[in-house]
C-alpha cells in the first residue's frame, strides 16, 4: 500500500480468500484492505495514538440517516456526554479532496453536530472547527489533543 502523510503505524493483517485484510481494533476484526481502509486505518491510530482520543469514545463506519437516507460516516470521536466531538471522512489517496467532499461532511454533520471536522486521502488533512452561531466552519492547523473536560 502507499505511504501516507502520517506517521508509520504498526498494523496486524492476514490473507483472506486470496485478499489482504487489515485488523480494526475499534471494530475488533479484520476488514478488506482498500486504499479507503488503509487511510481509515491509519486515522484510527492518528487519533488513539497521537491525539490519545480514548479507544472507547472512536466509533469506525456506521450506519447515520440523512434527509431519509442511510449513509455511513468513517469514524466518530464522542465526548463523554455522549455528543460526537470529531467527524472524520476518509478518501482513498488517488481521491483529490474537493469541494464535494467538504459538501458531504457537511451535510452528515448537519445530523451529528461535531464540533471538529477531518476530511483527509492520507495525503492531505484539513481540520475544521464549527460554529453553529455564525453557521461557518474555520480551517485549524491541527486538531485538539485529546482533555478530559472535552
Amino acid at each position: 500500500m502507499q505511504k501516507l502523510n502520517f506517521n508509520n503505524y504498526t498494523f496486524r493483517f492476514k490473507n483472506s480468500e486470496n485478499k489482504v485484510a487489515i485488523f480494526d481494533e475499534i471494530r475488533k476484526k479484520f476488514i478488506i484492505l482498500t486504499p479507503e481502509e488503509w487511510v481509515r486505518q491509519h486515522v484510527v491510530r492518528f487519533l488513539l495514538e497521537e491525539k490519545k482520543y480514548p479507544k472507547s469514545h472512536v466509533n469506525v463506519e456506521k450506519i447515520v440517516k440523512i434527509n431519509g437516507l442511510n449513509k455511513r460516516y468513517d469514524i466518530v470521536v464522542f465526548k463523554p456526554d455522549g455528543s460526537i466531538f470529531l467527524l472524520v471522512e476518509c478518501k482513498a489517496p488517488a481521491v483529490t479532496i474537493s469541494q464535494n467532499t467538504f459538501d458531504q461532511i457537511a451535510r452528515y454533520n448537519m445530523s451529528l453536530n461535531a464540533i471538529y471536522m477531518m476530511v483527509t486521502n492520507g495525503l492531505n488533512h484539513y481540520f475544521c472547527q464549527m460554529d453553529y452561531e455564525q453557521e461557518k466552519y474555520f480551517f485549524l492547523q491541527d486538531l485538539p489533543e485529546y482533555t478530559t473536560n472535552q
